[in-house]
């Protein structure tokens, strides 16, 4: 059989699912692909009275404010650890979570606790900012009140650098674990329950199964969505940045990613062109990491765990 006749019949015979796409498809392009339009920006000096189009032509100039500037290295530093420690973190403890949520053996006790794990994702950055400062809060913060009840001098948190690390991966994690939590259960209850009776009568232990069933099989959905999210690399999450430390100037040094101190020079230069400039150099970079870490994995799993 032809391939032109093969690919007619599997249109044919998909034709439902595809367009069920068509609405999914038609909003990618509308708010993905035509505004990618405006990367001219990027090179441009752009006046508002004359347009993106009528703007003259700035060469790369745009990309220098930022490539010169003496934060380039803190906040591109910051910028790749923090989204690194996402990566490397939120996949271990969203399996985690899924396998117990998978072998809790009350389906209500389930519901409820992916319900608990779910609502930090749902939550805005300003809502988790006002809780983090009624714990840290100097002044009536109930950790600082926890420490003055055992005898520690209370901590003033907004300005002590050394701990914000920390803090902000943790609240990342709590906001984003849920989430992943979600998918990877998902792909668990698609895994054949045979294979785990099977292994229990040869003699496998809890243990034994996750290892040698349960990780096998979610690994492709690990790596598919590690590779989507080192796309991102070079975008830190604006609102953990900004709201959570309250834009308290002596925590730049361990907040300040690309992203801040884009809006930063946004505000004070005013200049659109310098900051299409900066989301093009994060865009290319990512795109270059997606292409290298797809090969990578095509390559390690002879093209079956990449994502194209």
């Amino acid at each position: 059989m032809r391939k032109s006749t093969v690919k007619k019949e599997t249109f044919k015979r998909n034709a439902e699912l595809l367009l069920l796409c068509v609405p999914v498809i038609v909003l990618l392009f509308i708010f993905n692909y035509l505004p990618m339009a405006g990367v001219v920006l990027a090179f441009k000096n752009w006046k508002p009275i004359r347009g993106i189009w009528g703007s003259p032509w700035a060469g790369l100039k745009n990309f220098e404010f930022f490539f010169r500037s003496p934060l380039i290295w803190q906040v591109t530093r910051n910028t790749l650890l923090y989204n690194l420690a996402f990566i490397v973190l939120t996949p271990i403890l969203s399996v985690a979570v899924a396998i117990m949520l998978y072998e809790a053996a009350s389906r209500r006790a389930t519901k409820f606790y992916q319900t608990v794990f779910f609502l930090p994702y749902f939550l805005s950055w300003v809502v988790v900012s006002i809780m983090t400062y009624a714990f840290l809060s100097t002044d009536g913060g109930l950790l600082n009140g926890l420490l003055k009840g055992i005898g520690i001098e209370p901590i003033s948190w907004y300005t002590e650098v050394r701990f914000w690390p920390f803090i902000l991966v943790f609240l990342g994690l709590w906001k984003r674990v849920g989430y992943f939590t979600i998918i990877y259960y998902a792909g668990l209850m698609g895994i054949d329950p045979t294979l785990y009776e099977a292994a229990a009568i040869d003699g496998a232990n809890w243990w034994q199964r996750i290892w040698r069933i349960t990780v096998p099989m979610l690994t492709p959905l690990i790596v598919v969505l590690t590779i989507l999210q080192l796309g991102r690399i070079f975008f830190a999450d604006f609102g953990l940045h900004f709201q959570v430390p309250l834009q308290s100037g002596p925590l730049l040094p361990a907040v300040d990613v690309i992203n801040y101190f884009t809006y930063r020079a946004l505000i004070v230069v005013h200049d659109i062109g310098m900051g299409a400039a900066v989301g093009l150099y994060q865009s290319v970079m990512g795109l270059i990491l997606v292409l290298a870490t797809n090969w990578a994995a095509n390559k390690i799993s002879s093209g079956e765990h990449g994502l194209f």
